[in-house]
């Protein structure tokens, strides 16, 4: 069996720094800032794209190049006889489609992984890829069985503002207006390839209690086999303070007792098109091998 290398995209979440102790090869996805082209951890750091949103600059999210792409596969490929590569969901951005067209140049030896993840389930997909290909998997193996369970997940979400939204299209202007004066805080759900609206509360309070009752009615409908620490991957993911989403997170850690959460910031992706200070509570089904 040839030796399966992972490669991803920086919308997972993982770091350049923690590619290199994964042996994990991260491209970074490329921003547009008032015309001018970053690369996310490369030449923008978290800090730097929340303090550029704030100052209300004109971020247009983009996908990688096709030649960074194959760069980055032919650099791969000089090392491991195959690779598998997991991009941010289709529903969300073209980088998977092209992605897809790309790999057809390489005579099988890159699998595109559409399994409609993103952020913090994109890591934990990347995490699973690892653990098939050290367990023997090939990388065909490996993109069947990841995209066999790419329902297998659930995101809810809820925005501090509607600003993003309505800056985005999904919101038209008179209902942002409107909201925000009854201070609605809508709550959005991603599964599969969509990003929809999953219900809308008035405050904070309500909107995490919301938040908290569809995971917990989505894990006990949809994942009857497996509702427990040991069946589930639970996840506290945020654009606020981590003040905050050290809070987010005690509130998750007494609500799911027993649960090992990982927490880390949404990506910057998801983040451009829902503003600062939203949290959000994901999970994902263990992978068994």
């Amino acid at each position: 069996m040839g030796r399966v290398a992972v490669v991803t995209d920086s919308n997972s979440g993982i770091t350049q720094a923690e590619g290199k102790d994964l042996g994990i090869f991260v491209l970074p996805m490329p921003f547009y800032i008032n015309e001018k082209l970053f690369l996310e951890e490369i030449t923008l750091s978290q800090e730097e794209f929340y303090q550029r949103l704030g100052d209300d600059a004109d971020i247009k999210t983009s996908q990688p190049a096709p030649a960074d792409v194959m760069e980055l596969w032919d650099k791969v490929l000089k090392e491991y006889d195959e690779l598998v590569h997991i991009p941010m969901s289709s529903g969300l951005s073209s980088s998977c489609e092209t992605a897809i067209m790309l790999a057809a140049d390489y005579d099988g030896k890159v699998q595109v992984v559409n399994n409609q993840q993103i952020s913090v389930t994109q890591r934990q997909s990347v995490l699973d890829a690892v653990m098939l290909a050290e367990a023997g998997k090939s990388a065909g193996e490996i993109k069947e069985i990841l995209e066999a369970v790419k329902f297998d997940s659930d995101i809810y979400i809820t925005v501090d503002t509607l600003k993003y939204l309505k800056k985005g299209g999904r919101l038209t202007p008179a209902a942002a207006a409107i909201g925000t004066v009854l201070n609605l805080k809508p709550v959005l759900r991603i599964k599969g390839e969509k990003l929809d609206a999953y219900s809308k509360t008035r405050g904070w309070k309500a909107a995490k209690k919301t938040m908290i009752q569809a995971a917990q009615k989505s894990m006990s409908e949809d994942f009857t086999d497996c509702n427990s620490p040991e069946g589930i991957c639970l996840f506290a993911a945020y654009t606020c303070s981590q003040e905050e989403a050290q809070d987010w997170k005690k509130e998750l850690e007494s609500s799911f007792p027993g649960y090992d959460i990982y927490m880390a910031p949404l990506s910057l992706s998801v983040a451009c098109h829902i503003g600062p200070g939203a949290k959000a509570v994901a999970f994902t089904k263990k992978l068994k091998i």
